[in-house]
């Protein structure tokens, strides 16, 4: 019985064991994380998409690569967790994160290598986050939210490289007005206020800001007004039809008369409905649900504007910019109940009939219309001011910036080296390649532009060795210099939420010596 082998699963399960499986994870992580390399940057090179069906994408944006590429390893799958998450924490910086992560496990397999334990370097990469984000801290600079001039500065910042660079002033002030005038009246930041319009035609300097909603909707009838100035406006979401009951019912009907008494008994449970909206002196109707034709009628003849089956974050996005409540009872619509704008009407854009509810006073929403001559242009231009959008709100909501240009990773990785030599053992090799990763932010910054990286690398360190915490590298003039006068800057948070994400991945993935190709989980209602 003892001679018997013991059968633990079957014998075509694929399993990697210790040294196989950390090198494969690490392999996978750096082949992510080289993909993307190129892109950083003002000068970064772009990535061309393609699906299956023909589809193609082109841009140079960090998340919207690895969340389109089709990616199987496991490991891969966790980089692209980290850039989705980084996105959805603070709208930037993905890139940044996921090459960093690449560096760290990079860097962690020459200590491998060196017959370093795992937990040993995982508990340096732990110390040494910690640390950064310690000194990160300390060497941010605080600002006023009513200087819009750096506010613009850090969305020009954001969005250069990027398919929109030749209209980064216009966008710029398209961004920081949007959301100076969302977070007037709140802390909390919310970027759905923000609604972003995408048409074909003119330019991207034709692009602007409204301060309403735009819909993708038309009026119901075509006797309606064309636009209504200075209107009350109602928000409805319950339909102004005759619901159908829930259950089977049978109506028995035996002459002309009790269908004429049925049909007229509708129509006057409609005008019921459309007369309290009347009632109130409302000019514009949004409802989220149905209107009936008859109901369409009455509107038009009263001079209403109306559109039906409005989405329910459109219905959202008109309460906050309009100042109406959403009503489900018409029993309950009242004054109180009632927004207000400078003008509600159609407009067409590319043959399609869309309603501009614009000019509302002091609205908590808005939309943000981009114009440009192709599809590939209006998509990119988009991702470059979601970037934007992303960076000003974090600067917003935390009041930090920090130099960018490579600047802040120099001093990061300066003065953890510093703080590394008052550490002993291994783990203070750990550290120190910690503080290397991070200057592979500006290594690959000099690299994207054609320039040297090791002389670039070389000059940064020396300049930041003599106590100029500040010099980084301008793309734009290709120069070393004091990145905040030349105002290159970055939110605090976007980089503390990337260097955060990508120790957190590397530690994870590192501490992995066993992979083994799990059953499938069971479906919870079998």
């Amino acid at each position: 019985m003892n001679d018997k082998p013991v059968v633990l699963m079957p014998e075509d399960v694929d399993r990697l064991l210790g040294k196989d499986a950390q090198r494969s994870n690490i392999l996978a992580a750096k082949m992510i994380a080289d993909i993307v390399r190129t892109t950083l940057g003002p000068k970064g090179m772009d990535k061309m998409l393609v699906s299956s069906n023909g589809e193609v994408i082109v841009t140079n944006d960090g998340a919207t690569i690895l969340d389109e590429m089709d990616i199987e390893h496991p490991a891969a799958k966790m980089m692209v967790e980290i850039a989705k998450t980084q996105e959805l924490e603070v709208g930037d910086g993905t890139t940044t994160a996921v090459m960093l992560a690449g560096k760290l496990l990079e860097n962690a397999e020459k200590l491998l290598d060196s017959k370093i334990h795992p937990t040993i370097i995982t508990k340096g990469y732990k110390i040494a986050n910690e640390k950064v984000q310690e000194i990160l801290k300390e060497i941010s600079l605080r600002i006023s939210f009513e200087d819009e001039e750096v506010l613009k500065q850090i969305a020009i910042t954001a969005m250069t490289g990027k398919g929109a660079e030749g209209s980064k002033e216009k966008l710029s002030s398209l961004v920081v007005k949007a959301l100076r005038q969302i977070s007037k009246h709140t802390k909390k930041i919310n970027l759905d206020d923000i609604k972003i319009m995408k048409f074909r035609g003119g330019s991207v300097e034709n692009s602007k800001i409204i301060y309403g909603v735009v819909l993708d909707k038309e009026k119901v009838s075509d006797d309606m007004p064309a636009s209504v100035f200075d209107p009350k406006i109602v928000l409805l979401d319950c339909a102004l039809e005759i619901q159908n009951p829930e259950i089977d019912t049978r109506i028995s009907i035996t002459s002309p008369e009790q269908l004429q008494d049925y049909l007229s008994q509708e129509q006057k449970i409609i005008k019921q409905m459309v007369e309290k909206i009347i009632h109130t002196g409302a000019k514009a109707v949004f409802c989220q649900k149905g209107i009936d034709e008859y109901a369409q009628y009455l509107l038009s003849k009263a001079g209403i504007y109306a559109c039906r089956r409005v989405s329910r974050s459109d219905m959202e996005r008109l309460a906050k910019a309009t100042g109406a409540k959403i009503v489900s009872n018409l029993d309950e619509l009242g004054m109180e109940e009632l927004g207000t704008a400078h003008r509600v009407l159609e407009v067409v854009q590319e043959d399609e009939k869309i309603t501009f509810v614009d000019g509302c006073r002091d609205p908590k929403s808005v939309t943000i219309l981009l114009y440009g001559g192709a599809e590939h242009v209006l998509d990119e231009t988009e991702r470059a001011v979601i970037d934007a959008l992303g960076d000003v709100s974090a600067v917003l909501k935390s009041g930090l910036v920090v130099a960018g240009g490579g600047a802040v990773e120099i001093e990061l990785a300066k003065r953890l080296r510093d703080f590394a030599n008052s550490l002993n053992g291994r783990i203070q090799l750990a550290v120190l390649e910690f503080a290397s990763a991070l200057e592979s932010i500006p290594e690959a910054l000099a690299e994207n532009a054609g320039l040297d990286p090791i002389d670039i690398l070389t000059e940064l360190k020396t300049r930041h060795n003599s106590g100029e915490r500040n010099i980084g590298l301008n793309l734009l003039t290709d120069n070393i210099e004091d990145v905040l006068q030349s105002r290159i800057i970055e939110p605090y948070s976007v980089k503390s939420q990337a260097i955060n994400s990508a120790s957190e991945v590397a530690i994870m993935i590192l501490r992995i010596d066993d992979v083994i190709a799990s059953k499938p989980k069971q479906n919870s209602t079998e």
